[in-house]
């Protein structure tokens, strides 16, 4: 397979997994199969709790917000994705996690916002990094190992103070570039929590385990650790795309960032060609702030082509 196809697997996979989770969210598990129980019958992106059918929420937007800043900036410009992800969030978004709203109104410099939000909340482990960071995952796969968890931790920062959350956007990074190499991300997991650090290494061992299951989670999956869990554990359960979808929104709660983080790896795994046409056929993705702006398929693998470089 060509690394083109996996590159906009990546990207269209996560937009699409969001986009099919977000009507499912905070609902029971099983909602999806019982709304759908004939895999590859239709119907799947049916839109509701606010969304319209296709209709791709902040997991995806932020991405996007990611992606341009790392194009047009031509690097890592920190302080211009902050700028980028206050003006979205000022522009009145449908959803925003109350932790990043919080850290993205705060008053406090860009450098500042997340630390102050943790020194005050003490709680923010949770998936808000993990689930925009298809796009950095792609654009920083090609510099290495080491730069690409670099590139991870420091995108998150910008809006998770809890080194947690750091390391599991780390981890997906560095999946995915292993996995664009045509690598097995499943085979090289070991590996990967070799880079984790010793106090965080243990937790994620446990969650990325051949034998956990999202049953045994001790957190709901809107933590960073059972939302990176869960998509490994879908990706590893499965034999394809649609079924790994299907799994991770299968388990309720956070049901778009869980599907948006298995759609990145099981696009980047599967490929783009993988991803049903009647899933991206309406997958739209709003961008609040910029000028009412909404790219669709085509504009999203442009952007996957541009990021690859």
């Amino acid at each position: 397979m060509r690394r083109t196809q996996r590159t906009a697997g990546a990207i269209v996979g996560a937009a699409v997994g969001d986009a099919l989770g977000a009507p499912f969210e905070f609902g029971p598990p099983g909602a999806f199969s019982a709304r759908f129980p004939a895999p590859g019958a239709g119907g799947e992106m049916c839109g509701g709790g606010g969304w319209d059918p296709g209709e791709a929420t902040d997991d995806t937007q932020m991405a996007v917000l990611v992606a341009e800043s790392l194009l047009e900036r031509g690097g890592l410009d920190l302080p211009d994705i902050f700028a980028r992800f206050q003006r979205w969030a000022a522009a009145e978004p449908k959803d925003i996690g109350l932790q990043t709203e919080d850290v993205l109104t705060n008053g406090a410099p860009w450098d500042l916002a997340a630390a102050v939000h943790f020194q005050i909340n003490r709680r923010a482990a949770g998936n808000g990094s993990l689930m925009r960071a298809s796009t950095s995952a792609v654009r920083f796969a090609a510099a290495g190992q080491a730069a690409t968890m670099d590139a991870a931790r420091r995108i998150a920062a910008l809006t998770h103070g809890d080194r947690a959350a750091w390391e599991g956007t780390a981890i997906f990074h560095e999946l995915v570039r292993v996995t664009l190499d045509g690598a097995d991300p499943l085979a090289a997991l070991p590996g990967v929590l070799d880079l984790v650090p010793p106090g965080h290494r243990e937790r994620y061992a446990v969650v990325l385990a051949p034998d956990w299951h999202p049953d045994r989670a001790t957190e709901f999956n809107g933590a960073v650790w059972p939302c990176l869990g869960s998509a490994v554990w879908a990706l590893r359960t499965t034999a394809g795309y649609e079924d790994a979808l299907r799994a991770a929104i299968d388990l309720g709660g956070d049901t778009d960032t869980v599907a948006a983080v298995t759609g990145g790896l099981a696009g980047a795994y599967y490929g783009l060609d993988a991803i049903p046409e009647r899933w991206t056929r309406p997958l739209h993705v709003p961008l609040p702030g910029c000028d009412g702006r909404v790219l669709r398929l085509a504009e999203l693998v442009r952007l996957a082509r541009r990021l690859e470089g």
